[in-house]
């Protein structure tokens, strides 16, 4: 053949390919539109149906060649299983369902694909623990109504893109889900099924941020079995990018507080009902969310066991997990309902490393602090072990010294075991020279209540004073209790409580002087609570034990609680608010899981010397805690308490040089505190109260004075004020006096006088330091009567110049003003019978006080009165 002709032939091949090829696009194109496949839908629906074993329904098909033939369905909803519930298993608004091409050939129609997108799936336990999808995964043949067996009906691929999976225990839809799931699940070989799912998981009845709840991924193999339980399968499963927070809000529902970020995998092999699982279980960066420790906790850790679904019991149960240099391990087995017995060892677990695991619950406690040493020793916990009282070994242990007192009673019970500390060293953060423990170990004893046990370890270490602190702690699942008894110097007191992370610590910062004696008690759970006020015990007052001490738990979450007393000898007590130090002879601190009160305390401050009880409150930590002070002197001296409390200008004394070195700023400032005093007697000026009681609120800029009662010259005086802190303190006063004696109120201004008591009220301003100032600044009114009195004159002069309407009187009354450094007598009525009159007087303020009559005006007759 020439080159022409094989040329024109290839040219006619070319034309009938190309006109082949348009008339199968025009026929796809075209046909699919003019072919009414609704006539089949009974076939399409019967397929389907025979497929997933379910009763099918859909409101419309439509025929589809590209890029392979099948049928477009829309509104697919795939019944459920009377027997699981009413709610379709499945539901889908548009559905691609592939063909068997092979099929046709046979006469039959089946369906090779089916692939849903945004569609909702249900799966379901019942009540006898099968699953929905047992049906599914059973291909046998199924039955005509002559009895005779139908070949299998292959199980189709599914698919689903963008769905969600619903989780329901029988009727009740659980909130859990997992959403923007993708699924495939496929029949690779006869009998043998395929399964790959990745989602986000989700719950509906909390807001999650689904970005950190982590994403599910899980491929599966299964074999045929009669049941799903009972299904030979062999699955992997892993959990990345979960945070801690909102894996705790999906899995419990609430936030506990944690965050970090977990990675889990685990691996099965056998069957659902009787499975070898292993497991790892990883998270980084774990912390409480009220704090970023220093050293968030990582760990890593390595699980495997037998799981049985129908018995829910764990076996062979064997977890490693490493921990800094050293390393936990725990075997054991974990029957449902039986007896479980457990098996932890600890190998050279370094120190270090469980300080900073309790750093990340409690972030106040061994700030800056390293630890060295480690921890080794094996607990075994077995539930068929019957309790039975041991005696402690008389053997003592080498290296550690036995506190005072009574030992626990070792127990032999369901917890046996031991674990011994070596070599504990902790140094820095507050410590100015480390706590050193050689050896100690922790060991069972029976718990408050004798229904349970603890692990219980004793140390003593050394505090500056002559003997040592006994330091015992005890342990449970619940929480911890730690005791201290013994004696320290407080500046070493000081720094093992903030050491300790004790809030209380700040209590010694002002304090030193003799060794102190303790005997403290702090108990709590695992877990930090929220600040919350306590159900304190009945009738007592008491504060409740710890939840797994023998007492009971309350509703409310209970903080850790710090109790006992704390005793101190000739101590010094200062703080910047004062100007020298309070010289404490004894005092006694006692604590009870949130108030502090000192009682008693016997004191002197200056000239002042007393004893006192102060109450410090336990209360919201946005709320200012007001403390009490109750003080009680002997004897009292009003520049002696003004000093103390105001500052003095009164110069050459050991007070006012302390002051002015330490105070330069004329601004006195003062704690925030409500109080009262107490005295024998109160020397005020000329004037000597007895039996005084006065109730104060004091602030940073002074103190209101809200009642102060007192005897005063043979009567009762009742005061009220305020008392301001500035550049000089500033005095405004008013009250009232009944039945003073005259005698004794004329004797202060040399006079002579006798009568019934005086009866008064008034108001007066004043400020400053000395007697001259307050003097000169005071004014203010007066109103007085007095009943059948008289003044027979000066006890030392003649009584001239005596004004005859007060030589005898029934009765005068008297208004006066206080000012120019003097009291001046205002409208007033002297009245004997029918006569009245009045009296000019002045009293000029001094030692003593000078009277000085004026002018005396004329009597005037009064009418009778009716």
């Amino acid at each position: 053949m020439t080159q022409v002709a094989e040329s024109r032939q290839q040219r006619r091949s070319r034309l009938w390919i190309a006109a082949l090829a348009l008339t199968i696009l025009v026929a796809i194109i075209v046909i699919p539109p003019l072919v009414s496949v609704n006539r089949y839908k009974s076939r399409i629906v019967q397929a389907i149906s025979n497929s997933l074993g379910r009763p099918v329904h859909l409101s419309k098909v439509e025929l589809r060649l590209l890029p392979r033939p099948g049928f477009v369905i829309t509104d697919l909803t795939v019944e459920e299983d009377p027997s699981y519930g009413a709610e379709p298993v499945l539901h889908a608004n548009e559905v691609t369902a592939g063909i068997r091409l092979f099929s046709l050939w046979r006469g039959r129609l089946e369906i090779s694909r089916i692939s849903v997108n945004e569609a909702s799936l249900n799966l379901v336990r019942a009540a006898q623990g099968r699953w929905n999808l047992d049906t599914l995964f059973r291909t046998a043949a199924q039955s005509r109504p002559d009895g005779t067996q139908a070949k299998s009906v292959p199980l189709p691929y599914l698919e689903a893109n963008n769905s969600r999976i619903n989780i329901k225990n029988g009727v009740e839809k659980l909130p859990y889900s997992l959403v923007n799931a993708d699924l495939s699940f496929w029949e690779e070989n006869p009998g043998e099924w395929r399964v790959r799912l990745k989602g986000q998981p989700a719950r509906t009845d909390v807001n999650l941020d689904l970005g950190d709840t982590g994403i599910v991924q899980l491929e599966g193999r299964m074999r045929r079995a009669p049941e799903l339980r009972l299904m030979p399968v062999h699955v992997e499963l892993e959990w990345r990018e979960a945070q801690l927070g909102q894996l705790s809000r999906l899995m419990l529902g609430s936030d506990p507080g944690w965050r970090g970020d977990l990675t889990a995998e685990m691996k099965l092999d056998g069957t659902a009902d009787s499975a070898q699982v292993t497991t790892r279980l990883s998270a980084t960066g774990v912390h409480r969310a009220e704090f970023a420790p220093a050293v968030p906790l990582d760990f890593d850790a390595n699980c495997g066991f037998v799981y049985h679904y129908s018995a829910r019991a764990i076996e062979e149960l064997a977890c490693n997990s490493p921990l800094g240099d050293g390393r936990l391990l725990l075997e054991g087995n974990l029957p449902n309902g039986g007896e479980p017995s457990v098996v932890l060892e600890l190998q050279r677990i370094p120190a270090q490393a469980i300080l900073d695991a309790v750093r990340t619950v409690r972030n106040e406690v061994g700030a800056g602090l390293e630890a060295g040493g480690t921890l080794s020793g094996k607990l075994t916990y077995d539930s068929t072990a019957q309790p039975q009282t041991v005696q402690p070994s008389n053997k003592p242990v080498r290296h550690v010294r036995k506190a005072a007192g009574k030992q626990p009673p070792l127990v032999a019970g369901p917890l046996s075991g031991s674990i011994t500390l070596d070599g504990l060293r902790l140094a820095g953060g507050s410590l100015a020279q480390p706590i050193q423990i050689q050896k100690a170990m922790l060991e069972p004893v029976s718990t408050a209540d004798g229904n349970g046990q603890a692990l219980s370890g004793t140390a003593t270490i050394p505090a500056g004073a002559t003997g040592p602190l006994a330091f015992t702690v005890r342990l449970t699942l619940a929480g911890y209790q730690v005791s201290l008894k013994g004696t320290g110097t407080p500046a070493r007191l000081r720094q093992i409580a903030q050491a300790a992370g004790l809030k209380e610590a700040g209590a010694l910062n002002a304090i030193a002087g003799d060794a102190v004696t303790l005997n403290l008690m702090i108990a709590g759970p695992w877990l930090p609570a929220p600040e919350v006020l306590l159900v304190e015990s009945a009738g007592t007052g008491a504060a409740p034990a710890p939840i797994g001490f023998g007492m009971p738990a309350v509703a409310s979450p209970v903080p850790d609680r710090l109790v006992g007393t704390v005793t101190l000898q000739n101590a010094n007590w200062k703080t910047d608010e004062l100007a020298t130090a309070v010289q404490i002879p004894q005092a006694t601190l006692h604590l009870n899981g949130g108030a502090s009160i000192w009682d008693p305390v016997a004191f002197s401050y200056g000239p002042l010397k007393g004893t006192a009880r102060v109450v410090i409150p336990e209360c919201d930590p946005e709320r200012i805690c007001v403390p009490t002070l109750s003080v009680d002197f002997p004897e009292l001296n009003s520049a002696d308490l003004q000093a103390a409390l105001l500052g003095t200008e009164k110069a050459g004394t050991l007070l006012s040089t302390v002051i002015a070195r330490l105070t330069p700023s004329p601004d006195h400032k003062w704690p925030e505190f409500q109080g009262m005093l107490k005295a024998a007697s109160l020397e005020l000026g000329p004037v000597t109260l007895q039996s005084v009681t006065a109730d104060a609120k004091v602030s940073s800029n002074g103190a209101e004075l809200t009642s102060m009662d007192a005897d005063l010259l043979g009567g009762h005086i009742h005061v009220t004020g305020k008392i301001e802190s500035g550049e000089k303190p500033a005095y405004s006063l008013e009250g009232q006096f009944q039945q003073v004696n005259p005698a004794e109120l004329c004797r202060l201004m040399e006079f002579k006088c006798a009568g019934k008591g005086l009866d008064g009220d008034g108001k007066i301003e004043l400020a400053g330091y000395s007697k001259n100032e307050l003097a000169s600044s005071a004014k203010g009114t007066l109103h007085f009567e007095w009943k059948k009195g008289a003044v027979a004159g000066r006890i030392a002069a003649s009584p001239d110049g005596v004004p005859p309407a007060l030589a005898r009187f029934d009765n005068w009354s008297s208004d006066a003003v206080i000012g120019n450094n003097a009291v001046t007598l205002g409208e007033n009525h002297a009245q004997l019978g029918r006569r009245s009159g009045s009296v000019a007087a002045t009293i000029t303020f001094g030692e003593p006080p000078r009277v000085s009559f004026g002018t005396p005006k004329s009597g005037t007759p009064q009418q009778k009165q009716q």
